[in-house]
């Protein structure tokens, strides 16, 4: 929102135009906006064609370690189109240069560093690369070792001024890390700004409720909400951002009273720590089906990587209904582009944290090795469903059924070792047929990693590669 956060964002701006090399460090507890201020920052350096790149973890991309310095110089060769050649070269001379197993400071030097040399001949401007959420793609040792590769080799000279913003919650490894003095933020829910910029949103988004719904309100005469109502709705917010947010997206929800939802926020009592854990709940119990949809929130959750609707309507297959309600009635918890076109994920981090926990999130559990175990048997049913072995859904089944399967982490019941009998031979005789050995080669793989086969499987599968026309 335009009209918060405006002290912070004016410090940021003036130390993002300074000549010298800077490391910002913006630090706070979760829910406190960190990727918001990080997205605004990024908006605001692309308008102003001095943003040289980003990685935002913060919405639950599964991203491996090896993922994030590859990424980088992809932005970097679009941002400056002059050293695409120098970064295609350095792939095409080390073939293995991408690989997982290649070092990340072979990585840094080869596809940023001396890219970046050539550039400065060039270029006198300053720009930014922005890494959000660093402590949420990584463990607190990776996310350290890659701040200090960043700010070690970014700092020195005969490279362009490329400032580097983090954001993270305030690990104490990443700070150490960073061996350049750095200029640190550290958001607070108890700081005076943000509660302040908490109030201004929830004050701007309820009048913003009010004018879009004039028939609900019509006969509504004073004020909305009352001050009363809206000094606890404030303060349930504690100065967390993510709550107001999730708060606004329940109230708002399409077909309820805007008043019923906010009486239904502000009935519970709740300490100030447990009010996320309370919204969840209340949002959870509105619905009509709970555990039904609380299942499913689950199995969203725990995939390997987001998928957008129609591929959720093909791995779901048979429970359509239950996702569609399931999105309509959480919709406050996530994010769900409406032309269905990109990832459907959780608004918010913490909603992972209260959904896989027995003790916060009580009934409405569900035990993780059963849902690893539905996904798995989602995932094969869907292999020997799909004709089109290209579309997305059943690329998602091909190469992550047996990550869900080595989840459940004990042997497997009757109905995936049917599966896995059934799908083998039929499955590899259709990619290689299709002449997609590299995805039946895929397949083969993921077979032996589960070490869920038997001798006469293999066999099929060796006979279905070499021969598939006899298979």
């Amino acid at each position: 929102m335009d009209n918060t956060r405006v002290a912070l964002r004016e410090g940021l701006r003036q130390v993002l135009n300074q000549s010298d090399q800077t490391t910002i460090w913006l630090n706070g507890p979760a829910g406190v906006g960190k990727t918001s201020i990080a997205f605004t920052v990024a908006e605001g350096m692309k308008a102003a064609k001095r943003l040289a790149a980003t990685f935002f973890c913060s919405h639950r991309h599964t991203e491996s370690i090896s993922a994030i310095i590859p990424t980088i110089a992809y932005q970097l060769a679009l941002a400056f189109p002059c050293i695409r050649d120098d970064i295609m070269r350095a792939i095409e001379i080390d073939g293995l240069l991408l690989s997982d197993a290649n070092f990340r400071v072979e990585q840094m030097r080869e596809l940023i560093i001396k890219p970046l040399r050539m550039l400065r001949l060039r270029r006198k401007t300053s720009y930014a690369i922005i890494i959000d959420a660093l402590d949420e793609c990584f463990s607190a040792e990776e996310a350290a070792g890659l701040a200090n590769l960043f700010t070690d080799n970014l700092s020195r000279s005969g490279l362009p001024v490329i400032h580097l913003l983090f954001t993270s919650r305030p690990e104490a490894r990443i700070c150490t890390a960073m061996q350049v003095p750095i200029y640190e933020i550290l958001l607070t829910t108890e700081d005076e700004n943000t509660v302040q910029d908490v109030r201004f949103f929830l004050r701007t988004s309820l009048d913003t409720i009010r004018r879009s719904r004039p028939v609900v309100f019509s006969q509504q005469s004073g004020p909305w909400p009352s001050s009363h109502a809206f000094e606890a709705l404030t303060s349930r917010a504690a100065g967390l951002f993510v709550y107001a947010a999730t708060a606004i997206n329940f109230i708002s929800a399409p077909g309820h009273h805007p008043q019923q939802r906010l009486d239904l926020l502000l009935r519970s009592d709740s300490a100030v720590g447990e009010n996320m854990d309370q919204i969840y709940r209340q949002i959870i119990e509105a619905s009509e089906n709970p555990y039904v949809h609380c299942r499913m929130l689950v199995f969203i959750i725990r995939l390997f990587r987001p998928l957008p609707l129609v591929q959720l309507q093909k791995l779901f297959v048979g429970d359509e209904q239950n996702l569609a309600m399931m999105l309509e009635a959480f919709s406050p918890m996530f994010l769900n582009p409406r032309d269905g076109s990109g990832n459907i994920e959780i608004y918010h981090d913490s909603l992972r944290g209260f959904m896989i926990s027995l003790q916060r999130s009580k009934e409405y559990y569900v035990d993780d090795t059963l849902v690893h175990e539905e996904l798995a048997c989602r995932c094969l049913d869907l292999l020997m469903r799909e004709e089109n072995v290209t579309e997305g859904a059943f690329l998602y089944a091909l190469h992550h059924w047996d990550f869900h399967l080595s989840m459940t982490g004990r042997r497997l019941n009757s109905k995936l070792r049917n599966l896995l009998a059934l799908l083998t031979k039929g499955t590899m005789q259709r990619l290689v047929a299709l002449e997609q050995r590299d995805l039946a080669v895929r397949f083969c793989c993921s077979l032996h990693r589960a070490n869920a086969r038997s001798s006469v499987s293999v066999l099929i599968v060796r006979k279905a590669v070499n021969n598939p026309q006899n298979g």
